[in-house]
């Protein structure tokens, strides 16, 4: 499940994660845009659980400094008795450069060169400039990198623990897990689980859908992966300043694909299909009033 959830106060989310932990889910990830940060909601969830997995999901490799990204993985690693998985990635321009003035530079280096250095420095090693942690946590850190496209997906093959990926068509999920090609990996996805009349869920999701595609790694991604035609009306769309068309312009077969709506038992049949075609960990994101988030922690629950 993804955590904090949308118009939920942080201080109300104890209650929640417990239900959780209690209801059989196996982990609870973080997600880092436009509301709180990656780490501190699940140190809420460390102290309200007691056997979920706590995952980042995803925290980016610029915004942090790799001995802090070291530092804060290190004391959620031990607030949480080792149950803490740091999800990792490059993030996009916008985030990265556009909201935080730092230059979005080989990506795929900086996360390389990330992941070395927060293998070295968590072990107890002195990583270079010279870092060490005085207490590095007990057992190893998994570290679970955000992928997209292919050259990402096989840096996660081969130097991390799983790997996290998002906005998934189904019939492109067999692209994805053939690009990852290491079945023993987690292989994680999240998925917008959207609810409320049908008109409104598929209005909302194409919203969220564009706020996605116009962003330059998830139109590359789209393009990755043979939707270049179907997406290029909403980036011609987009980039002329009409959001009201590029909205109106997102493919609904595709969106239809990627997002889950419908009843919730539809939504656990999709969820089926996709863990058919390889994905391990399905990370719901629910898109509900807060009033409706505890009903569907229950209906979800596995």
């Amino acid at each position: 499940m993804t955590i904090p959830f949308t118009g939920v106060p942080l201080h109300e989310l104890g209650p929640l994660v417990r239900r959780i932990d209690e209801s059989g889910y196996d982990s609870v990830w973080s997600a880092e845009s436009t509301e709180f940060d990656g780490f501190t909601p699940l140190v809420v969830a460390a102290e309200n659980s007691t056997r979920l997995r706590l995952a980042t999901g995803i925290v980016n490799v610029y915004t942090r400094g790799p001995a802090l990204l070291a530092q804060t993985a290190a004391a959620v690693a031990d607030v949480s008795n080792g149950r803490f998985v740091l999800g990792l990635g490059a993030s996009s321009n916008v985030i990265v450069e556009q909201w935080n003035g730092i230059p979005f530079r080989r990506p795929l280096a900086k996360v390389e060169e990330t992941v070395e250095y927060l293998r070295t420095v968590l072990a107890g090693e002195r990583g270079a400039g010279g870092f060490k942690l005085p207490s590095p946590p007990e057992q190893p850190v998994p570290i679970v990198l955000a992928a997209l496209r292919d050259r990402m997906l096989g840096l996660a093959a081969q130097v991390a623990d799983g790997v996290f990926t998002n906005f998934l068509p189904l019939s492109r999920a067999a692209t994805v897990v053939g690009a990852f090609a290491m079945p023993e990996k987690e292989l994680a996805c999240r998925f917008f689980s959207i609810h409320g009349p049908e008109d409104e869920t598929l209005v909302a999701a194409k919203r969220i859908f564009v706020a996605y595609a116009t962003v330059p790694v998830y139109a590359e991604f789209f393009r990755w992966l043979g939707f270049g035609a179907e997406i290029e009306p909403v980036l011609e769309a987009w980039n002329a300043g009409d959001r009201k068309r590029a909205v109106e312009d997102a493919p609904e077969t595709l969106v239809r694909e990627i997002f889950l709506l419908g009843p919730v038992e539809a939504q656990r049949e999709r969820l089926e299909e996709f863990a058919a075609a390889g994905i391990t960990t399905a990370v719901l994101a629910l898109s509900c009033p807060p009033n409706e988030v505890p009903t569907l922690i229950d209906a979800f629950a596995p």
